[in-house]
Formats: structure tokens, C-alpha cells, sequence
């Protein structure tokens, strides 16, 4: 599961990324890193980007950027 395939309102634990290099490491930069929370607050009404909330702050990320944070 990713965390494009969350619901406005859930919440899920980051298990991985399905990526290497720049995007991971801007991933992680951004304080997304294995075992936070991440909870999907909205989706704008086209589908991108995804307003996500991790440690006490929002979040906008793109959904080709979501789509590589695996999740359980």
C-alpha cells in the first residue's frame, strides 16, 4: 500500500521507500523518513498534489512523489 492509496482522514506508518537517490533523499530531507505517522489530510480536486500532515506540520506532496512511499 502507498500512500496515494490512503482515504482523506486516514492515517499510516511509513514501512519504505520504492525509490533511490535524489527523491529519497529529498524524502527524507522533508522529514519523512521509516516509522513516522503520516496522516492524508486532502487531495485537490484534480488529484495533485496531496496535503499530508507529519510531525506537527502540513505538507503538499505530488502524487508521483507519493506513490513511492510504501505504508502499512
Amino acid at each position: 500500500m502507498t500512500l496515494c492509496d490512503l482515504k482523506p482522514g486516514q492515517k499510516g506508518k511509513v514501512v519504505s521507500f520504492g525509490t533511490e537517490g535524489v527523491l529519497r533523499h529529498r524524502l527524507l530531507d522533508m522529514g519523512i523518513t521509516t516509522g513516522i505517522e503520516i496522516e492524508l489530510i486532502k487531495v485537490a480536486p484534480l488529484g495533485d498534489p496531496l496535503e499530508i500532515r507529519l510531525r506537527g506540520y502540513n505538507l503538499s506532496l505530488r502524487k508521483t512523489e507519493a506513490s513511492v512511499i510504501e505504508i502499512k
